[in-house]
């Protein structure tokens, strides 16, 4: 298995992107700490892992707070020995379907402001743990409005591409130490982006169906990524097989974005 004897804190792990990532990891061996603001989502997500055999704890963690994610890190290191691997795909509360012309600025910068803190209190809490292993992989994730110029996206674009630069400047801190940092970039899921498709839909006159087969010619694979699809690159970017990759993006985007 990719991730044997490995320990994971995946934060927003409750959610469509972070259950999928925390099953993955669990599949291919990893023990898992689930950590987000929902006790009954983060249960449910532990129940699945643990009936298929898998290991999984929970723990409620505000990934915005500096105390409360310092904890979770202090509770997992002196539980399990260390922390190997650290994802953090929380949500950002953006506002979409709004040209921005017509925004706020604070509904403009909200899930910039919430991208930024929470990745890099969670990269600072684990990054002392794996510089004293020397090494260690730290995950974030991005989607194609990183690059693709997309209308009616709000801050989420200028989101991806800030987070996507600080995995690289990150990486190029750490990389000396032995840790290694990963972005993904996906071209969302159906079933992650359900909230907006509707939304997204209806401001530009298309059915729901119509307005996911747009994005989906937009791929060379004639398809978008399924959740599974991008559990399973983080799996692989988790391990060691991805041990020279670091400041790298990979692109779990069906060719919806082409590097």
């Amino acid at each position: 298995m990719l991730l044997a004897d490995k320990n994971a804190v995946i934060y927003g792990a409750g959610g469509a992107i972070g259950g999928a990532v925390a099953r993955a990891f669990a599949r291919e061996g990893a023990k898992v700490f689930l950590a987000g603001r929902t006790e009954a989502k983060l249960q449910a997500v532990a129940g699945e892992i643990v009936g298929s055999g898998g290991t999984a704890e929970t723990a409620q963690v505000d990934a915005l707070d500096e105390q409360s994610v310092n904890e979770c890190v202090a509770r997992i290191v002196k539980a399990a020995g260390r922390v190997d691997v650290s994802f953090n795909a929380i949500g950002l509360d953006e506002v979409q379907g709004i040209p921005l012309i017509e925004m706020s600025y604070d509904d403009f910068a909200r899930p910039i402001t919430i991208a930024t803190r929470t990745q890099f209190l969670t990269a600072k809490a684990v990054a002392p743990h794996m510089i004293e292993a020397g090494s260690g992989v730290i995950m974030m994730i991005t989607a194609s409005p990183s690059r693709i110029p997309f209308p009616l996206v709000g801050g989420f674009g200028v989101t991806c591409a800030a987070l996507e630069g600080f995995s690289r400047t990150l990486a190029a801190e750490l990389g000396p130490k032995g840790v290694r940092v990963i972005c993904l970039r996906s071209a969302g899921s159906v079933e992650s982006i359900e909230d907006v498709l509707d939304k997204h839909a209806g401001t530009i006159g298309m059915t729901r169906d119509e307005f996911i087969a747009d994005l989906t010619d937009m791929t060379l694979l004639k398809r978008l990524p399924s959740l599974a699809d991008v559990g399973n690159v983080a799996a692989l970017m988790a391990s060691d097989y991805a041990g020279a990759m670091t400041g790298a993006v990979p692109n779990v985007t069906c060719g919806q974005v082409v590097d």
